[in-house]
């Protein structure tokens, strides 16, 4: 299971952060997971809804409640994969380690609709990608329960008429998938604890306030890079024969994060929910091993 940016599991998360974020973390914690590997569809395709309830940003003290259409895709090629993971390159696999190219995407965020941003620019849809690694630490012999750590490190880059970088994400994280509940025959359980850092540039992106910008209420701020908080996030997903269900709970901790004094900071701990259901509308006659 991954997380940010229901992405960024996606996300890919990478950071996980509003909707994308939401959105990619949906789709990775509601992937059918196996316990051995076994010969399964080159690739599936198929629609669904996500209801979720996420924060304008990291930090916000507002709340967006969303349903939005949900793609389901599942790729197992050699080099090229969709699943729970993301969509990502291959680049190098062993029984251990996996080290592939993953990206996620972010939507725009206007700032009229965000009380602590009223006034100032709207947040740019941005898109981040780079290296991931991925150490197995330990798996039972069924491969049905195993931990891993892993490693993404992303680019970020604002998609409007004029990209511009925004600094880079790293996010370490262990990550723990169980795919035998007792008592709960065909569901999956994922969680992932980790850190986060951003450097000088994804800090102000969204945490700095120019002196054009500054109010009674909202002073002039400069945002530094280093630590930008704590993130928890819990997944169950279970894959029927034509479709699947999945929920995820995640919890954000902003305590001691470098930007946790600026004035778009309106709360420093909150949890983001949200239930996804997609419908598996076809599949690959072509099959091939898979552990996913």
């Amino acid at each position: 299971m991954s997380c940010g940016h229901f992405p960024r599991c996606a996300p890919p998360v990478p950071r996980v952060r509003r909707l994308a974020a939401a959105a990619a973390a949906a789709i990775a914690l509601c992937s059918h997971m196996t316990a051995t590997a076994e010969e399964k569809p080159l690739w599936e395709a198929g629609l669904g809804l996500a209801a979720m309830r996420i924060p304008a940003y990291r930090g916000s003290d507002q709340s967006n409640h969303l349903v939005l259409p949900l793609p389901y895709l599942v790729y197992r090629g050699e080099f090229l994969k969709a699943d729970r993971n993301g969509v990502r390159g291959q680049l190098f696999e062993s029984d251990d380690i996996d080290f592939t190219l993953s990206a996620a995407l972010s939507p725009p965020a206007s700032s009229r609709k965000i009380r602590a941003r009223d006034g100032m620019p709207d947040l740019d849809a941005n898109f981040e990608i780079g290296p991931q690694i991925d150490v197995s630490l330990w798996r039972n012999v069924r491969r049905s329960r195993q931990i891993k750590f892993q490693m993404p490190v992303r680019a970020a880059f604002t998609l409007d008429r004029r990209p511009q970088s925004i600094g880079w994400v790293i996010h370490p994280l262990l990550n723990l998938d169980i795919t035998d509940l007792p008592g709960m025959a065909g569901w999956d359980l994922g969680w992932q604890f980790g850190p986060l850092f951003g450097d000088r540039r994804q800090h102000a992106y969204f945490y700095s306030v120019d002196a054009a910008y500054a109010t009674a209420n909202r002073p002039a701020y400069r945002a530094r890079g280093g630590y930008s908080g704590m993130e928890s996030l819990l997944g169950v997903s279970r894959r029927f024969s034509g479709h699947w269900l999945g929920a995820f709970v995640r919890y954000d901790n902003l305590q001691n994060a470098r930007f946790a004094d600026s004035p778009l900071v309106r709360t420093r701990h909150y949890f983001v929910f949200g239930v996804a259901v997609s419908w598996i509308l076809g599949e690959s006659s072509t099959r091939v091993p898979a552990d996913d």
